[in-house]
This record gives structure tokens, sequence and C-alpha cells, in this order.
């Protein structure tokens, strides 16, 4: 079965035969899957009236078991993304009644975010409508090819994530 990355080879091939054009056989795959993937996250969050970067703190939030809560900076940790958009981001989920802030017992200046009940919810449902999508995306390889896959991508993207800082 040929794809639009075959096509696209094959004219690079055809138009610079000076060049080693194989890592876009893989790489080049790999974006597409991820546009792909983009648009099936986006669909199944869209469902539960939240946006990807909503998903992403308040499944941080979830995956820290019960009582569900996180500082700002272990969230900033998880999410990537800078202190001001943070805060930004908690505001205006505190506002949509999916989190609260709650003094931190351990430092006077502090606070900690909670998942409130609404949000635990949504963020249940929006994990369950996504791996439908992924699931999905995925129907055409064999377990055991999921688990290739998952292992050759993981040895790529690994160094990545072990970046210090």
């Amino acid at each position: 079965m040929e794809d639009e990355v075959d096509r696209l080879v094959a004219a690079w091939r055809r138009e610079r035969p000076d060049l080693d054009v194989e890592p876009l056989e893989v790489l080049s795959r790999v974006s597409r899957l991820a546009r792909h993937l983009d648009r099936a996250r986006r669909l199944a969050f869209s469902e539960h009236q939240l946006e990807p970067w909503e998903f992403d703190v308040l499944t941080a939030l979830r995956r820290a078991g019960s009582p569900y809560q996180l500082s700002p900076g272990q969230l900033l940790t998880q999410t990537l993304v800078t202190s001001g958009t943070m805060t930004n981001r908690i505001d205006r989920l505190a506002k949509k009644g999916l989190v609260e802030r709650l003094p931190d017992p351990s430092d006077r200046r502090g606070v900690l975010v909670r998942l409130t009940d609404e949000g635990r919810d949504r963020a249940d449902q929006a994990l369950a409508g996504l791996l439908d999508q992924e699931r999905a995306i995925l129907a055409e390889l064999s377990r055991s090819q999921r688990g290739e896959l998952a292992a050759l991508l993981r040895q790529l993207t690994a160094p990545f994530d072990n970046i210090p800082g």
C-alpha cells in the first residue's frame, strides 16, 4: 500500500538523486501521524468541552492520585510551560470550576492546585474518548506490532526526554 510519503520520497529521489532522503521515510510519517493524532485529540477533548492544554493540566492532577493536587511548580514540570502560562491556565480552569487553589500546608506562601469533582469527571471522560480515538488510529497494527513500534519510538524519544534542564 502506497502513502503520501512514498510519493514525496520518490519525487525527491527523482529531483535530488544526490541526497539520501531515507530519513523522510520515517520522520515524515511520524510528522503526518502527529497531525492526525492532534486532530483526533482535539475531537476527543472538544466532545467534553476541553482544550488540549486543559486536558494536559487536568490529567496531570488526575495522575497524581488522591487528593489530586500538585503545586504549580510540579504542574510546570509535567506540562512544560512557563510559570506565567501556568498561572493563566490555573486561573482559567478555576473560573470553570475544574480546579481550586488551596493553601499549601507545608509552605505558608505556597498554593496547591486541586482537581474538583467536576474536573476529575471531565478528565476521566476525555481520557476515555481519547483512548477510543487512539485505538482507532492503531487498529491496523497487531498487539505485537504496537509493542514493537512503542519500543522503537521510545528509543528515539528517550534521549530528548532525558536532557537535563
